[in-house]
């Protein structure tokens, strides 16, 4: 097979010492060392078969289908919602300074895991493993530092008038659902389960119906590692059977979903029509600002990094780039030779830096809009007449080479509409005021950079812009102990940091009167 490689250390779950490549052999031999059973839900410890819809997956790198599997089907969901129930009664009710021991315990068993995570990932979505392992690790470092907050999770003393004592609790919900996408699965479902288990929840992790296998080996993990019985289960299937009846059942206590716009809409209003309350991580078109006294080496590193890695797909790619116009054409040069030189093929070979595109419907939403973008007058300066898509066997893979389109205006349908796919668009600006009003004129708030070697401009355009997360000369750093979310469109709520424990609790107020004996009973009214 096309771009195959040499396991190096030999790892078994890529076969010892022999040659490997992505495709649907690969796939079927890593999924089945380690998922034996199938692709199913994990309830109470255990793989269980779905019963409902067929769903066939493929292997993004070559286009073939590798396996299928059940929807979760209604007595499965319900059997779900059951053991989750139990398991967040027993979990809650255990001494905090047990939950943090066992997290810590889960983070060492996943730490040992990670390279097997890793080539799961890799071998069923499509990702480079290069990038599955370095995902794989912050799952490790995720479990770690929620582990860490497990026994710290407490309220305040508040002072009032008269004879009381008066303090607060932090509560958990009970169950959290956590509907995770398929552009980053296990580091998706590390992100949102660390923190609710940390909290004292249990957690349903609902993965995307195309890549849910490593979330299952994740949750078996976990409870190798000491997780009773109910606390992480996660729910594969589709999502509106399946998804649905996660996130709508009154035995769950707050959900949190990651993905599209539209699809966060329909799931928080479902989840609120039953009166759930929701976290929400939608979608962005961020802006990636270049100014004329920038490092324009550094720019264009970051630049490339901002968009291409991941092929784009993720939420806080930096797809618009806005770029000061004396230095346009300069930079426009570096970046064009830069995506040249990236190294597209085949996602388990660790020199590869772009995979394909993970589902086949993303990938043709991709080919869509950037041809829209060329309707609307953009021009396309990259790939390059020498650049090759992947051959052979990836042939039939779901393959975007690194795609720069200058000239891409105000009225350009790629100015604000997401593309998930290794797709920049690039135009020019000439103030700052400019450039700050032009990257805030979009409904998505989640990200931005700027690039400039005035320190007062860059934190004047940091405070300016509005988005969750900003980089000063850098981008596409983000860390667990650091609160992460979006504005506008892009969401609502935090999904990471110290303050999302206060997402995943509920507040409870205590209320002991304190009066001498014989006093008259202290009242504030009402």
């Amino acid at each position: 097979m096309s771009g195959a490689v040499s396991t190096g250390g030999g790892h078994p779950h890529l076969g010892g010492d022999e040659p490997i490549a992505s495709g649907a052999q690969t796939a079927r031999r890593v999924l089945g060392q380690s998922l034996p059973e199938g692709i199913g839900s994990f309830v109470d410890d255990r793989v269980v078969l779905g019963s409902g819809e067929d769903v066939e997956l493929v292997t993004p790198a070559t286009g073939e289908v590798f396996t299928s599997y059940r929807d979760a089907g209604p007595d499965v969901t319900e059997a779900l919602l059951q053991s989750s129930t139990r398991g967040a009664g027993l979990w809650g009710e255990m001494n905090p300074f047990e939950r943090a021991a066992i997290l810590r315990e889960v983070s060492r068993v996943v730490g040992e895991h990670a390279e097997e995570l890793a080539v799961l990932e890799s071998a069923t979505t499509g990702k480079p493993i290069r990038d599955a392992r370095g995902e794989a690790a912050k799952v490790v470092e995720m479990y770690a530092y929620y582990a860490g907050w497990a026994d710290k999770v407490g309220g305040q003393t508040i002072p009032v008038p008269g004879d009381w004592l008066t303090y607060t609790q932090r509560v958990p919900w009970g169950v959290v659902t956590a509907v995770t996408p398929w552009n980053a699965p296990v580091f998706t479902a590390g992100w949102n389960s660390a923190a609710p288990l940390a909290a004292g929840n249990a957690v349903i992790v609902k993965p995307s119906e195309f890549t849910s296998a490593t979330t299952v080996r994740l949750a078996q993990l976990a409870h190798q590692a000491g997780l009773p019985a109910g606390v992480f289960n996660v729910a594969v299937g589709l999502g509106a059977s399946t998804g649905a009846a996660v996130t709508t059942d009154r035995r769950v206590g707050k959900v949190s979903f990651i993905g599209s716009v539209p699809t966060g809409r329909r799931v928080g209003a479902a989840a609120a029509a039953v009166g759930i309350p929701t976290v929400l991580e939608l979608g962005g078109k961020s802006a990636n600002i270049i100014f004329a006294d920038a490092d324009l080496d550094r720019a264009a590193d970051g630049a490339i990094a901002a968009i291409f890695s991941g092929a784009g797909q993720s939420c806080v790619a930096g797809s618009r780039l806005l770029v000061q116009r004396d230095v346009h054409d300069a930079l426009l040069e570096r970046i064009t030779a830069r995506a040249a030189k990236l190294r597209m093929g085949d996602p388990l070979d660790p020199q590869t830096e772009i995979g394909p595109v993970i589902t086949a419907g993303q990938y043709a939403t991709v080919r869509r809009l950037i041809d829209a973008g060329v309707s609307d007058g953009a021009r396309r300066v990259a790939p390059s007449p020498a650049t090759s898509l992947p051959a052979g066997d990836l042939a039939g893979g779901h393959w975007v080479a690194p795609t720069v389109l200058d000239g891409v205006t105000p009225d350009n349908t790629l100015e604000t509409t997401e593309v998930f796919g290794p797709v920049v668009g690039v135009d020019v600006f000439d103030t700052e005021q400019e450039a700050v009003l032009r990257a805030n004129a979009t409904d998505f708030g989640l990200a931005g950079a700027v690039w400039t070697a005035d320190v007062s401009r860059a934190h004047r355009v940091a405070h300016a812009i509005r988005a969750g997360t900003f980089w000063i000369n850098a981008y596409k750093t983000i860390h667990v102990a650091v609160p992460f979310g979006g504005f506008g469109d892009s969401g609502h709520g935090r999904s990471s940091g110290p303050g999302v424990l206060d997402e995943y609790t509920q507040l409870k107020a205590v209320w002991v009167p304190v009066q001498p004996a014989g006093a008259p009973f202290p009242s504030l009214g009402y």
